[in-house]
């Protein structure tokens, strides 16, 4: 097992941030400062290339945060300042400070008091391995595809792992992280005649290496289904009776209350949610939450990036709207507490209320109850894209696979793409069995509508629910 550390960039600031905020303290109203030293690398094996490259999500630097008489001001340096520490920070601050009113005032920011670490073990860590040992390992994945059907035609093998590593530093709380998460992805394309149908199977975790053993016992099954694909249809239109899987069941979930609850949106006054809190938006049997310390996948952490610790959030219980996600800022503006959801794309980036892990919790019906429950519809599977309007809760989702049921029992004829859209309290009131088993996934990003994106995951039991499919 391999201990991801705190590094030399960070620790070897640790006192002189300590010094800095504690002279600074004295100036303003509140002040911290987050820093942060994540790496990370991508692999990617395909039959033109065998490549290695450093992580987007790569950053390395700090943001200092002040509030002045309600003003938020920060300022970010990628290498801290040589001399007096805390002079600089002043300067850049006050200049903002001066440059005229506030957009907008807060009350004050909480500073409670706080000292903690988390140092997360992995079986292998990945920036210490040989690279062309973990290329190999990707390849013989590939291989193992295109040995799979001679009407595969092409494939690859793709992973990337990061390993985080932040500070946080304020008057009365120390904070430190430092741990992995990775993803990875085999694609396949299969073709027959004009006809080529592309498929993927992901992975995902707060693991190292380890996470590539999960490639090998996916590879035939992957083949198959995407070989499956050349003979599925489109659907007919219309409402159908649906069973979503875990991972639909968490995109649901993540687009129809996940940004909908985000809750620097009620502040702007651009979601609907703060309306139903307390009231009915879906079934009895829903129970919804979101929060780091909620799972172990890529969306947990410690401490957000304002040093708010992660925290387990009850937006839906038993059907009943309750609770939003937030940010400092927004927690503060309509006199709720923090729930550790405050987080930026890079430290250069402005702190947003995002999601992390999100998911509807388990029931206690079986997949094998809810297929002989359904006189027509489909088993969903694959998630391609989703979207929202938490404005006014309209949803649409783009599905790879749609299974076909009729009287009870699939009939081996798959559709696809599969166009799934509604209205988000019709969609969720109509859930009507929930399955016992729970699975979240990680292996892609959430944006903030079309960027300062995060590493989110989400997921769930499998749900029956209605829905129109196109």
């Amino acid at each position: 097992m391999d201990t991801c550390m705190l590094g030399d960039f960070l620790g070897s600031h640790q006192e002189r941030l300590r010094s800095a905020i504690a002279t600074l303290a004295g100036r303003y109203d509140y002040v911290s400062v987050l820093g942060s030293d994540s790496s990370g690398v991508a692999f990617r094996v395909s039959p033109q290339e065998r490549r290695v490259a450093d992580s987007s999500w790569s950053e390395r630097g700090f943001v200092f945060r002040v509030q002045q008489a309600g003003r938020i001001v920060e300022h970010a340096f990628n290498v801290l300042p040589s001399g007096d520490l805390a002079a600089a920070v002043a300067a850049r601050i006050d200049s903002q400070l001066a440059d005229g009113p506030a957009a907008r005032v807060y009350p004050p920011l909480p500073d409670e008091p706080a000292k903690a670490g988390f140092f997360a073990t992995v079986g292998q860590h990945p920036l210490t391995a040989d690279p062309a040992l973990v290329l190999d390992r990707l390849a013989a994945a590939r291989a193992g595809l295109m040995e799979q059907s001679p009407e595969i035609v092409f494939s690859s093998a793709n992973a990337e792992f990061v390993q985080v590593r932040k500070i946080f530093i304020s008057p009365r709380r120390d904070l430190a992280q430092a741990y992995v998460w990775g993803q990875a992805y085999l694609i396949t394309v299969a073709k027959r005649g004009d006809d080529t149908r592309e498929n993927y199977q992901p992975f995902s975790g707060r693991k190292g290496l380890e996470l590539l053993d999960e490639l090998p016992s996916a590879v035939a099954a992957l083949a198959k289904e995407t070989v499956e694909l050349l003979s599925a249809e489109k659907p007919v239109p219309g409402e159908y009776e649906i069973i979503a899987d875990p991972d639909v069941t968490g995109l649901i979930a993540h687009e129809a209350f996940g940004h909908g609850v985000e809750m620097d949106m009620f502040v702007k006054g651009r979601a609907l949610a703060p309306d139903y809190l307390g009231k009915s938006v879906a079934s009895p049997i829903v129970d919804m939450y979101d929060g780091a310390a909620a799972a172990d996948q890529c969306g947990s952490f410690l401490f957000d990036d304002e040093g708010t610790f992660g925290t387990t959030t009850k937006i839906i219980d038993q059907g009943i709207l309750v609770a939003g996600i937030s940010d400092l800022q927004s927690a503060a503006s309509l006199g709720t507490r923090p729930t550790g959801n405050g987080r930026r794309q890079a430290f250069d980036h402005k702190t947003y209320a995002r999601m992390t892990n999100t998911y509807i919790a388990p029931g206690k019906d079986t997949l094998e109850a809810m297929v002989a429950s359904i006189k027509r519809g489909y088993l969903l599977q694959k998630m391609s894209s989703g979207m929202e309007d938490p404005k006014n809760w309209g949803i649409q989702l783009v599905l790879t696979i749609g299974r076909e049921i009729v009287d009870g029992k699939l009939t081996g004829r798959m559709v696809s793409p599969v166009v799934c859209s509604g209205y988000v309290p019709e969609l969720l009131s109509s859930i009507s069995m929930i399955s016992a088993a729970v699975e979240l996934g990680g292996s892609g990003a959430c944006g903030k509508g079309y960027k300062e994106f995060a590493k989110v995951s989400s997921g769930g039991p499998y749900i029956k629910a209605r829905m129109r499919l196109g």
